[in-house]
């Protein structure tokens, strides 16, 4: 844990000194002013309205710093356990699990497959509550009852046993990803969103470094209390886990409002600035409705974006859940495995904070994805090519980040051009329904019998990392189109809405933007 804070602290400068910068070009837009006016303060004035932009400025970047610290070191925490959790199973296995419960490859498999089917279908459902329930309830709650999952895994004594534990550690597991995405898109800024997601997300590559390291020293319990090895990993991280989820009731707010460690000046300055970059958000007229929902599946960026997230999680899980069998079938001994299976994760945790800055400072999403992308497809085709094992190990240094980074970037795309909140919710939920289909395909993509190989497997990963960088320039290119075409028809699209002299109060403007969201010609798609 204090790795993974003392990182996220080391980076808030720097994302604190570009939230500003990066928040600028949407405060100028006349529409969102006047909506934001009527939304936040109701027609009374407020002590920032004439204060000097300069300081202005300089107070926001201090605000959002201090928002960096007190939501982002739990939200790494929460999703570094979801991902810890999920993937142990691939040390435990190396550990002696398979053989312990007598599985076959099958069956093991099916346990990894199980995951994902409760798992899928808890996502959109929990996306769409999160606002109702609360997320300092909601999110606490699951890693509390996940942990507990996870510690039964070291309880059971059969394949029938683990498959079940499983099924139910999917179910409570899903809703996390989606979820603290769309969190963080309720307290950022559009164009601050990549380095957060990135923020978080990267501790998915640092826990498999932690992974291989905690089981390691874990494995040396076997047989204590005629418990093996492998049972011990699941026992202490689901008890930790649970802990986690336990503390998480007492320090997660559930709106700006809620904030702790923060004056009524800094909530108010964090709540101006998101009311300028989503108008939509800030309206009393956003409410659930099932024609948002419809109206995210229709949209071809979020289809597109989909079919990214499928292929993408393909590829990710087959490097999260057997890395350390790919390690171990090139011929190291099972300690060693374990060890070896920290550096390729470790770069990818710098890769990805790296490459979210660079995509969050050029404020595009499509560049940095294909970019990093390419490192996948070098690191691919190097081990498909060669036969050393040395080199195939070396070129996990490649294929990991050039996996894991490219999430953070194609995350905050999904987030970042579907409005209102209910539209955006149901696109993030459905683009890790994409991903977790993707992490279904990988667990059936590496037999041991095609071991150290996996000819058709790396062919599988090397085409879909293609066509990852393929459907990133095809939706950008989509977008900008998209971008042109509501300037060209920006007054046939606000026809509707009566948007003249006699909306004083801003009723029809925010009506516009809650209604059109996304489609509001003064909403800019990010490329």
């Amino acid at each position: 844990m204090s790795l993974c804070d003392s990182f996220a602290r080391s980076v808030l400068t720097l994302t604190a000194i570009m939230s500003a910068e990066n928040s600028s070009t949407q405060e100028k837009k006349l529409a969102g002013e006047s909506v934001y006016e009527h939304a936040i303060d109701d027609g009374s004035s407020s002590k920032f309205d004439n204060m000097d932009p300069v300081e202005l400025k300089k107070l926001e970047k201090k605000a959002v710093r201090r928002l960096d610290i007190v939501i982002l070191p739990m939200m790494t925490m929460f999703y570094l356990l979801s991902f810890l959790d999920r993937s142990n199973i691939g040390n435990a296995r190396v550990a002696g699990l398979q053989k312990g419960l007598g599985m076959t490859d099958k069956q093991y498999q099916i346990c990894v497959t199980i995951l994902y089917v409760p798992y899928i279908c808890a996502e959109l459902p929990s996306n769409l509550l999160l606002r109702k329930i609360g997320p300092r309830y909601l999110m606490p709650s699951l890693l509390t009852l996940w942990g507990l999952m996870v510690a039964l895994q070291g309880l059971v004594s059969s394949f029938a046993g683990l498959a079940t534990v499983r099924a139910f550690l999917g179910l409570v597991e899903g809703p996390m990803f989606p979820g603290i995405v769309l969190y963080l898109s309720s307290f950022y800024t559009r164009s601050e969103l990549a380095v957060r997601v990135a923020i978080f997300f990267s501790s998915a590559s640092l826990s498999g470094a932690f992974s291989g390291l905690l089981a390691a020293a874990i494995i040396n319990m076997d047989g204590l209390s005629g418990r093996p090895g492998w049972a011990w990993i699941f026992i202490l991280e689901g008890i930790f886990s649970s802990l986690m989820g336990i503390l998480g009731f007492y320090l997660i707010p559930s709106t700006p409002q809620e904030l702790k460690f923060m004056d009524s000046d800094m909530k108010e300055l964090l709540i101006r600035r998101l009311a300028r970059d989503k108008p939509s958000s800030h309206t009393n007229q956003d409410h659930f409705s099932f024609k948002e929902v419809f109206r995210s599946l229709s949209s071809p960026q979020v289809l597109i974006v989909f079919v990214i997230f499928y292929m993408e999680g393909t590829v990710l899980y087959g490097q999260a859940l057997f890395l350390p069998s790919i390690v171990n079938q090139l011929g190291f001994s099972a300690n060693k495995t374990q060890l070896l299976s920290v550096g390729p994760f470790a770069a990818g945790f710098f890769v990805t904070l790296i490459a979210a800055v660079w995509s969050d400072r050029m404020k595009s999403r499509a560049i940095p994805t294909m970019v990093i992308s390419l490192l996948g497809v070098a690191g691919f085709s190097i081990y498909l090519k060669s036969t050393a094992r040395f080199t195939r190990y070396g070129s996990l240094f490649l294929t990991v980040p050039g996996v894991y980074a490219a999430v953070p970037p194609v995350s905050a795309w999904m987030s970042n051009n579907s409005e209102p909140h209910y539209r955006r919710a149901t696109s993030i939920a459905i683009g890790f329904v994409a991903t977790n289909a993707g992490g279904i395909t990988s667990t059936w993509l590496f037999p041991t019998k095609d071991a150290p190989k996996y000819t058709r497997t790396i062919i599988i990963n090397l085409t879909f990392t293609i066509l990852i960088i393929v459907g990133s320039a095809l939706n950008m290119f989509l977008l900008d189109y998209m971008n042109k075409q509501k300037i060209k028809r920006r007054d046939e699209i606000l026809a509707p809405y009566n948007l003249d002299a006699d909306d004083e109060k801003g009723t029809n403007a925010a009506r516009a933007w809650v209604e059109l969201g996304d489609r509001h010609p003064d909403f800019k798609y990010t490329l």
